[in-house]
């Protein structure tokens, strides 16, 4: 799957998974913030979110700073995803 399938995937998945009312998967930006300032998503949303990326891309985000990195937005998450499937297939 190339980049930008990922990320336009990782939208769908953010507004459809998390029920974003008001929401579409092409108003948002790759680089913006997910959380607090950029979508206004909370901890809860954060965790259903993390699940819903794991089983979706069958990675595993291992621990809270990961997580906070790979979230961080659309473009750090398709980065973190990409690197994480590239380490396993090595």
């Amino acid at each position: 799957m190339e980049r930008n399938e990922l990320r336009r995937n990782l939208k769908i998945l953010l507004v459809e998974g998390l029920k974003l009312e008001g929401k579409r998967p092409e108003d948002i930006e790759d680089g913006a913030p997910i959380f607090v300032e950029g979508l206004g998503l909370d901890s809860i949303d954060a965790l259903e979110l993390v699940v819903l990326v794991e089983e979706r891309f069958h990675v595993t985000i291992p621990d809270e700073e990961v997580g906070k990195a790979a979230f961080a937005s659309i473009d750090a998450l398709a980065d973190f995803i990409y690197t994480a499937r590239a380490g396993a297939a090595a």
